[in-house]
């Protein structure tokens, strides 16, 4: 449900009994539950549900309370109605759970088009890599790229900017009508040690508070971090969100954190770092973060925090059903308490579904990652769809993509194909909640 909305709590009798009815709930307690949250993991203190209380219900006969709340906190609560009889201290509970709510923002009730944006592929770098075009005379100079990487150089291409992506924002929320710019991530990469592809892989972050100067125009007028926050500021302008990508379950090789806290690594019995993986596939750049530790928690809470100050609504986390639930409820939490609306998108693909709907429900993320993507028969679309409108109905919205960084992009298939699973997407998302990476606009065949 949505800020805004109303909620009627209805307790019908069995036979008529004189007394009074009730429902015992947190709603409109956000605060004092999220401190409950941040004191159990920063001073290890217990306290037993302080954000509950009651509220009677009006009779409107011997056998039926109603009562009508307003929804006005964004967050996970829980509610449960019971009757104590006259001359009695012991209540009558009905049978059955709680009441479980999602609460999320009353902007988020619609039109949640994700523009999926890998910063580096805009401006200059929109035309291929130099050496890889086949455009005449380039058939040399990609030999000599060859061999300059069989003999250990880096040879890196520039990258598009922070402001090349800035001047396409209007196009992005006034012509495609897109709601959200996600941003893949821009922290800076490694480039020659435990590189992976010609740039470094966006997921290998050296640092989860910087900024990729790469990603940045020359400027003494404004830093690389600056001239993010030019972008942030060109969002808003269109009263558009803007999503960063963090994958707080690992860092890359040689990251800042290997030298601050090499104690919040993943080791093997050998001493060996590990790196993690999903689908019998090892991410090799990668070191895996251990959660077991709570000063980690802290730290990332932190880095979600300094994100939010720079101008940012929300977060895709990716590989995010590998971090605890009760790390994500902490971090979240402490993230709500100065921004109540800061949204939280799950990427769980290669996760349980118990796990989604536990971080989507007592972490309270807003969206997850629909696999519909990943499903292409009759029969495999047929077989998904219902699970991911339960999911979008019960705990949070799934979000269909078209298509994502993961994937050959649709048109290297054919253009009538890019457009058909386009529209699928668009078709069967609830609340609008469809995404598409960038490129798709225009039916690119390649990355």
């Amino acid at each position: 449900m949505y800020c805004g909305d109303c909620v009627m709590f209805t307790l019908t009798l069995s036979t008529r009994v004189k007394g009074r009815a009730w429902v015992i709930t947190n709603l409109g307690s956000a605060a004092i539950a999220q401190k409950e949250v941040i004191k159990r993991v920063e001073k290890n203190e217990i306290k037993l549900d302080e954000a509950w209380y009651d509220i009677e219900m009006a009779p409107e006969n011997g056998l039926v309370f109603k009562i009508s709340l307003p929804l006005h906190q964004t967050g996970f609560f829980q509610a449960k109605c019971f009757f104590t009889p006259d001359k009695s201290v012991t209540p009558i509970w009905p049978t059955g759970n709680n009441c479980f709510f999602n609460i999320e923002p009353a902007g988020t009730c619609c039109a949640n088009i994700i523009y999926n944006a890998f910063v580096r592929q805009f401006g200059r770098s929109k035309s291929c890599v130099p050496g890889e075009s086949g455009e005449p005379g380039e058939k040399d100079l990609s030999s000599i790229i060859k061999r300059l990487d069989a003999n250990g150089y880096t040879v890196i291409p520039e990258s598009g900017k922070f402001r090349d992506l800035k001047k396409q924002v209007a196009f992005i929320f006034s012509h495609l009508g897109c709601r959200v710019l996600h941003l893949l991530p821009i922290h800076p990469t490694p480039t020659t040690y435990a590189r992976m592809g010609r740039f470094g892989s966006p997921y290998a972050a050296l640092n989860f508070t910087e900024v990729d100067p790469a990603l940045a125009e020359f400027d003494p007028s404004a830093t690389p971090l600056e001239q993010f926050m030019e972008l942030s500021d060109m969002v808003h302008f269109h009263n558009g969100y803007l999503f960063m990508d963090i994958a707080i379950n690992h860092i890359g090789w040689a990251a800042s954190i290997h030298g601050s806290n090499p104690e919040w690594l993943v080791r093997g019995e050998d001493g060996k770092i590990e790196a993690p993986g999903a689908w019998g596939v090892i991410w090799a750049d990668l070191t895996k973060l251990d959660y077991s530790n709570i000063n980690l928690w802290k730290y990332m809470a932190d880095v979600f925090l300094l994100w939010c100050h720079r101008g940012v609504d929300g977060f895709r986390c990716d590989a995010g059903y590998m971090v605890p639930v009760k790390a994500w409820e902490y971090i979240v939490a402490k993230v709500r308490q100065q921004y109540p609306e800061t949204l939280f998108f799950l990427e769980e693909l290669g996760g349980k579904v118990s796990v989604t709907r536990q971080i989507l429900s007592r972490a309270n993320f807003n969206f997850a990652y629909s696999e519909l993507f990943q499903n292409y028969t009759r029969q495999e679309i047929s077989n998904y769809l219902p699970t991911a409108f339960e999911i979008s109905n019960t705990c949070e919205h799934t979000i269909h993509f078209a298509e994502t960084h993961d994937n050959n992009r649709l048109a290297s298939v054919s253009m009538r194909y890019a457009k058909m699973r386009t529209s699928l997407c668009a078709l069967f998302s609830l609340c609008g909640g469809f995404g598409f990476a960038n490129g798709v606009e225009v039916c690119h065949r390649e990355d």
